[in-house]
């Protein structure tokens, strides 16, 4: 019988690497009313959000909108940055105690707590998740139509083990409440409980139902659940030319993002075709984003499939000096160096 250890680790490193596809976005949907803090936090510009957020506070100390936007700047602009995740925790928390009743104040809480995360221990980001929950299901609470707030607390439902809180019935009536008002946001929810279920053919049918937009929210769900989608049909080559087509619609639909052209990368390489590999994954380093994949460990493993060694060890070493590099790819890779010699 497996002990309770051996059940929770798959669970929260799925969750761990869904709090990563979030708080590596840039942006969320519609988050500040006021429409300069909006437009700052939608284009991803922290360092100016921080300073319009600091600049608004000095004039009025009690601005709800300025104060959780100080919270995110703080947050967003370097999520490895443990001194300012901690300076954009006590800004979101002085957000609540002032503001109790305001949604921003509990998402940019959310947001934050969810870095935070990323940078825990297993143990102490598994005592953290039900806090996590609770703020984004104080978020909806009080802004019954935030996307965000609704589709992160449908995904962590799916994702928890029931003595954890999950519940897939949870995260089906957060879709059927929201199925004829937002019927995109509805149908993302469905694709990502399609995808718990590893219900491949219904995730990949609501994938390709959903309508092209514009809005950054949106399109950073339908990118990470087409990323996953993929990956399945990468793995062990399972189905290349599905993979390869995944990878083509994010490249048709998100050109200015890294994601599709990384994952075509991929597809190059296990089809052999080492050089177009390398192409794609150096158009994918100029594109936004880049900084979530491991762009440097697969441009290495192609030149030694080419039989660089040189230049495979190059690659490596760029990889591993990479301090958002995640661990468990480092780890790949310092083996990967080992056998260069």
């Amino acid at each position: 019988m497996k002990t309770p250890t051996t059940r929770r680790i798959p669970w929260i490193t799925v969750l761990l690497a869904a709090l990563a596809s979030l708080a590596l976005g840039s942006a969320q949907a519609a988050v500040f009313k006021d429409g300069q803090l909006e437009s700052l936090h939608e284009a991803g510009k922290f360092a100016e959000l921080e300073q319009q957020a600091q600049t608004r506070l000095k004039a009025n100390a009690a601005d709800a909108e300025a104060r959780a936007a100080l919270a995110l700047a703080l947050s967003l602009a370097d999520p490895t940055d443990a001194q300012r995740l901690a300076a954009g925790a006590q800004q979101a928390r002085l957000c609540i105690e002032q503001h109790p009743n305001a949604a921003v104040c509990h998402l940019a809480a959310a947001q934050n707590l969810g870095l935070q995360m990323l940078n825990m221990g297993m143990a102490k980001a598994m005592r953290s998740v039900g806090s996590l929950k609770d703020l984004w299901i104080r978020t909806l609470e009080l802004e019954p139509s935030s996307f965000t707030a609704r589709v992160q607390l449908a995904k962590l439902y799916v994702m928890l083990p029931g003595i954890m809180g999950g519940s897939t019935s949870k995260a089906r009536e957060l879709e059927a409440a929201v199925r004829s008002s937002q019927p995109e946001t509805a149908r993302i929810i469905r694709v990502h409980i399609a995808a718990e279920a590893k219900n491949w053919a219904d995730m990949e049918a609501e994938l390709l139902a959903l309508k092209p937009t514009q809005d950054s929210a949106m399109r950073e769900e339908v990118r990470e659940a087409t990323m996953q989608l993929a990956l399945f049909f990468l793995k062990d080559g399972k189905d290349l030319a599905k993979a390869r087509s995944l990878y083509e619609t994010l490249q048709r639909d998100q050109p200015g993002r890294a994601a599709g052209f990384y994952g075509a990368a991929r597809v190059q390489a296990a089809l052999g075709q080492p050089d177009e590999a390398i192409r794609l994954l150096e158009r994918a380093r100029t594109l936004a984003g880049a900084d979530d994949f491991p762009l440097d460990q697969r441009l290495g493993d192609v030149l030694l499939a080419k039989g660089d060694k040189a230049q495979a060890k190059a690659a490596y070493e760029r990889f591993i000096a990479n301090k958002r590099a995640k661990p468990a790819n480092v780890e790949e890779v310092r083996k990967s160096l080992a056998r260069l010699g």
